[in-house]
C-alpha cells in the first residue's frame, strides 16, 4: 500500500499530471471523432516519448488510453455513428435516446459507466497482475511458447470473419518479427544486405504506417460526412438517480465482468466486449423487443464492458508481456523503448512503475469522468471539426515519429510502404489485429521454442508432456480449428435439409 500511494504522488507531482490531464482530454476528443481513435493519438505521441522519463511517457500514454476509450460513445449517442469499435454497440440505444429527447441522460449513462468499468477493471488488474505474475514465475519456455501460440490463435480464431484471412495476417506479422539479426545465432535474416535492417522492422513506423496514416488514406478517400446538428443547450445537468442504478445494477455487474474477461483475452479488447456484452444482456433480459429503441440498459452494458476490457488487457500485459488488446500492443512498445521488459519478472523488478501505471489508469478514469461531465453540453462541437487540418497535421506528427525512430529517411519510408501494405489489407478484409499481435509476439515465440527444445534436447513432445503447456496448446489448436468444424457441420446440415 505505501509503495502504491508514493507511486500516485509520482503521478500527482505537477509535471506528470498536466501531461496525464491534457492528453486525457486529447483522448476523448479523439475518440469522439468518428474516423479517428484514442489508440491513433498513443500512435502519434510515442515517438515523442523518447527523450522523456518513463513516468512522464507513461502519464502521457495511459491519459490518452482512458480518454480515447471513453470518448468514443459521444459520436454513438449523439449521432448514431461509433467512434471507434468499441462503441458500435452504444448506437443500437444511445442514438434512439437521442431521437426520444434523452441525449442528457443517455450521455450521462455513457460517462458513468466508462468511469465505472475503468476505474474498478484496474482495481482487479492491481492485484490480479501480482497474483498472474508470481504464477507464471512457476512456469518454464514451454509454458511461454505454448502461451504466446495460444494467444495468437485467439486472435485468428475469435478476431476475424474469416479464419482464414486471420491466418495470412498471422503469418505476415511472423514473417515481419524475422526481419533482422537472428536472438540466438547472430546471423542476419531477410534483411537484403541493407543495413538500416539488421535491428529489425522498426515497430513505430509499422504502426505509424499500418494504423494512423493508413487510417487517414482510407479516411479521406471515403470522403468526409457531414454531422448532423445537435442541440447542445440541452445537454446539461448530470440526469441520473439512485434508481438509475438500482434498476441497471445487474446489467452494470455483467457487463463489467464480460468486459474485464474478454479484455483479458489476447487481442480481442472493447471492441469485442461490447457487442458480445450487450447480445447476451440483450438475450436475458424480459423485455428484449425493448432493446434498439432507446433502452437505457443498452448504454449501460456497452460502456461498462468496453471500459472494463482497459482492466482486463493490462492485466496480461504486465504479468505476462502479452498484449490484451491493440492499444496495449502500443504500450508493451513503449516499455521497450524505454529499455523495459513486461512480463512475469516486471512487477516485482519494477514494483514503483507498475503500481505507477495502475495510479495513473485511476487518475485518468476520475478525471475523464470530471471533464465529461463538466463538459458535456460542449460535445456536439466536437463532431465538426476540420478533417482537412486534421488530417495534415496527423501526417506530418507520423512522417516526423518515423523519422525519429531511427534518426534516418529509412523510418518514413517504411512508414509508407506500411500504409500502402495496410490499405492493400483493408481494401482485402484481411484484419489488422492477428498481424500486430503476432508481430509482437514473434520473437518471444521463436525464442521460447528454441529454449524448449534445447533444454529437453531436441525432444517436440516436451511442449505436450507438460500439462499447462499441453493445455494451452489445445485452446490454441481448438481456437483454430472450431470455427472450421462449426462451419463443416452447418453445411453437413444444409445438405440434409436439402
Amino acid at each position: 500500500m505505501a509503495s502504491f500511494i508514493s507511486s500516485l504522488l509520482v503521478v500527482l507531482q505537477p509535471l506528470n499530471l498536466l501531461a496525464l490531464f491534457a492528453c486525457a482530454v486529447i483522448g476523448v476528443i479523439l475518440g469522439a471523432i468518428p474516423g479517428l481513435a484514442g489508440g491513433m493519438g498513443i500512435t502519434l505521441i510515442l515517438p515523442l516519448t523518447f527523450a522523456m522519463t518513463t513516468e512522464l511517457s507513461f502519464s502521457m500514454l495511459l491519459g490518452m488510453y482512458v480518454g480515447g476509450v471513453s470518448g468514443a460513445f459521444i459520436a454513438s449517442v449523439l449521432v448514431g455513428i461509433p467512434g471507434s469499435a468499441s462503441a458500435i454497440a452504444t448506437c443500437y440505444d444511445g442514438y434512439p435516446m437521442t431521437k426520444n429527447g434523452k441525449a442528457a441522460k443517455a450521455l450521462s449513462i455513457g460517462i458513468t459507466g466508462s468511469f465505472i468499468g475503468t476505474f474498478f477493471s484496474v482495481l482487479v488488474a492491481v492485484f490480479a497482475s501480482k497474483f498472474l505474475a508470481n504464477v507464471a514465475m512457476k512456469l518454464g519456455p514451454w509454458e511461454y511458447f505454448s502461451l504466446c501460440f495460444m494467444a495468437v490463435s485467439l486472435v485468428i480464431g475469435l478476431g476475424g470473419k474469416s479464419v482464414y484471412k486471420s491466418l495470412i495476417a498471422a503469418f505476415m506479422g511472423l514473417f515481419l518479427a524475422t526481419i533482422g539479426t537472428d536472438q540466438v545465432s547472430n546471423q542476419m535474416r531477410f534483411t537484403f544486405r541493407n543495413y538500416n535492417l539488421i535491428g529489425g522492422i522498426s515497430v513505430i513506423a509499422l504502426l505509424m504506417g499500418t494504423f494512423a496514416l493508413q487510417q487517414v488514406a482510407m479516411s479521406h478517400g471515403q470522403g468526409n460526412k457531414e454531422m448532423p446538428k445537435v442541440d447542445g443547450s440541452k445537454l446539461g445537468g448530470f440526469g441520473l438517480t439512485g434508481k438509475d442504478f438500482k434498476d441497471n445494477l445487474g446489467t452494470i455487474i455483467r457487463g463489467f465482468v464480460i468486459g474485464l474477461g474478454i479484455g483479458f483475452l489476447p487481442g480481442l479488447g472493447g471492441g469485442v466486449a461490447n457487442m458480445i456484452a450487450y447480445s447476451q444482456a440483450k438475450k436475458s433480459s424480459k423485455n428484449p423487443e425493448a432493446w434498439g429503441k432507446g433502452h437505457e440498459g443498452g448504454v449501460w452494458i456497452s460502456e461498462v464492458s468496453n471500459n472494463a476490457s482497459i482492466g482486463g488487457a493490462i492485466i496480461p500485459m504486465l504479468a505476462l508481456g502479452i498484449p490484451g488488446d491493440g492499444t496495449t500492443v502500443m504500450l508493451l512498445s513503449a516499455l521497450t523503448i524505454h529499455g523495459l521488459q513486461a512480463g512475469p519478472l516486471f512487477i516485482g523488478s519494477h514494483p514503483d512503475l507498475a503500481n505507477m501505471i495502475f495510479a495513473a489508469l485511476l487518475l485518468a478514469a476520475v478525471l475523464v469522468f470530471v471533464v465529461e461531465l463538466l463538459t458535456k453540453r460542449w460535445f456536439p462541437k466536437l463532431l465538426h471539426a476540420p478533417y482537412h487540418y486534421l488530417y495534415g497535421a496527423i501526417v506530418m506528427i507520423c512522417f516526423m515519429g518515423a523519422f525519429a525512430s531511427g534518426n534516418t529517411m529509412f523510418g518514413v519510408y517504411q512508414a509508407l510502404v506500411f500504409c500502402v501494405f495496410g490499405i492493400l489489407m483493408m481494401v482485402l478484409d484481411i484484419p489488422m489485429s492477428p498481424l500486430m499481435l503476432s508481430y509482437i509476439l514473434g520473437q518471444k515465440l521463436e525464442y521460447y521454442f528454441r529454449l524448449g527444445c534445447s533444454y529437453s534436447e531436441g525432444n517436440y513432445f516436451s511442449f505436450f508432456t507438460r500439462p499447462i503447456s499441453c493445455i494451452f496448446l489445445l485452446i490454441g489448436l481448438y481456437s483454430l480449428f472450431s470455427p472450421l468444424i462449426k462451419k463443416g457441420i452447418q453445411k453437413a446440415k444444409a445438405r440434409k435439409a436439402v
